[in-house]
């Protein structure tokens, strides 16, 4: 069984944020695999698939951001996810906007959803997909960065590596090696 989960912020005026990138990239995930999120549980609205046999949960905690990791947590003690089947899929203001950037474990680096799955699990060594939101030509403090909405003229380019995100989950669950994912889609 694996666990999918796009992190984000649930109120309908983050929807086209910098910081839900993750939630887009899981809403990705459902529509491919002709699932809605149906169900409210352990903190987080949910839908449920099946990938070649297998169980797939994916979840956008409804916590906001800087509280990802309750829902994580719960969904992972209920569901018994063991951490290399936990995907995690966020926003990333240490890559330019529109990257893909797959890591099979590591540190929260600057964001504080990761920190808060980190602080809750306990644990470090799951993947992880981050879309890059940098845009270096806007200077801004990141949090106002982060909750703001992303420009129409790169609506595109966003759109673009949420399915890049969602396909690279996808590979992962299919049964592809964490390294091979990272090949195909760290371009």
């Amino acid at each position: 069984m694996y666990l999918i989960v796009g992190l984000g912020n649930p109120e309908k005026k983050y929807e086209k944020t910098f910081h839900n990138m993750g939630f887009i990239a899981a809403g990705d995930v459902a529509e491919k695999l002709g699932v809605k999120f149906k169900k409210n549980e352990c903190e987080a609205s949910v839908a449920e698939a099946y990938i070649s046999g297998e169980k797939v949960v994916i979840a956008r905690p409804v916590t906001y951001m800087n509280n990802s990791g309750r829902a994580v947590k719960q969904l992972m003690n209920k569901y018994k996810i063991d951490p290399k089947n936990l995907i995690v899929i966020y926003d990333d203001y240490d890559l330019p906007k529109g990257k893909v950037r797959i890591r099979a474990s590591g540190s929260s680096g600057t964001h504080n959803g990761m920190r808060s799955v980190i602080g809750e699990t306990g644990v470090t060594s799951f993947p992880r997909i981050r879309i890059g939101i940098r845009d270096p030509e806007v200077n801004i403090p990141i949090i106002d960065y982060v909750l703001a909405n992303v420009h129409p003229d790169d609506y595109e380019l966003f759109a673009s590596a949420t399915q890049k995100a969602a396909d690279a989950a996808i590979a992962f669950v299919r049964g592809d090696t964490i390294e091979n994912v990272m090949n195909r889609y760290n371009v």
